[in-house]
């Protein structure tokens, strides 16, 4: 049985924006087993040393698999397309295409995205409106490319639906109150298309369910 180690107790401002929903969506994708183990982040559970034998980044979210621990999302979400398959090519070279796109979705599309929602949620103080002018370029410019991408394509790595895609979906999904997407219509339509994904649908209604909230109020 899997254990997740998701969010407890987090500030109710990023409710629906926690990364333990990229993993969750991993394991409804797969129909596996788990159970989550709530981390309380307000209580500042994350810095406890018990914890940070799980996570030694103090990050949420993590998972123990059977006595193997992992944390950081976009490496338990490869761990979990390798082990459990599906959610993984079985060729060499085709792994390493969707995880050049999982790195991708992390370290160069979420770098702008996640900073923007960031602002949009919590204002950013001082000078906020010109550093988020910066940070949609750097969105656009990797919004141009992920259109040029999808051009004939139905998921961004393979021909299959992958990990590369919950990454780069939940990525995208940052700037969803936003009308970034909108000039990009096949980054649009495969954004739709991923969250439109039962296993998604899941995940976020258990999620939900946890923090006795609606799915649809995310």
């Amino acid at each position: 049985m899997i254990t997740l180690y998701g969010f407890g107790r987090v500030f109710p401002a990023v409710v629906g924006e926690t990364r333990e929903l990229r993993i969750e969506w991993a394991l409804q994708e797969l129909g596996l087993p788990y159970t989550v183990h709530g981390i309380d982040h307000t209580g500042g559970e994350h810095k406890t040393e018990a914890y940070m034998a799980i996570s030694p980044f103090q990050r949420v979210p993590a998972i123990d698999d059977d006595g193997f621990v992992l944390a950081e999302s976009g490496a338990i979400l490869l761990y979990l397309g390798e082990k459990y398959g599906t959610l993984l090519p079985t060729d060499f070279h085709a792994r390493l295409v969707v995880t050049q796109w999982c790195l991708h979705a992390l370290n160069t599309v979420e770098w702008a995205t996640q900073q923007i929602q960031l602002i949009d949620k919590f204002g950013g103080g001082e000078g906020a409106a010109a550093r988020r002018a910066e940070l949609v370029k750097q969105a656009e410019r990797s919004l141009q490319l992920i259109e040029r991408r999808l051009d004939g394509r139905e998921w961004i790595a393979t021909d299959d639906f992958t990990v590369a895609d919950i990454l780069m979906a939940c990525v995208l999904r940052q700037i969803r109150t936003t009308d970034l997407m909108d000039g990009y219509p096949r980054v649009k339509a495969y954004f739709e298309r991923a969250l439109a994904r039962p296993a998604w649908r899941r995940a976020l209604a258990a999620y939900a369910e946890r923090f006795g909230a609606l799915a649809d109020a995310f």
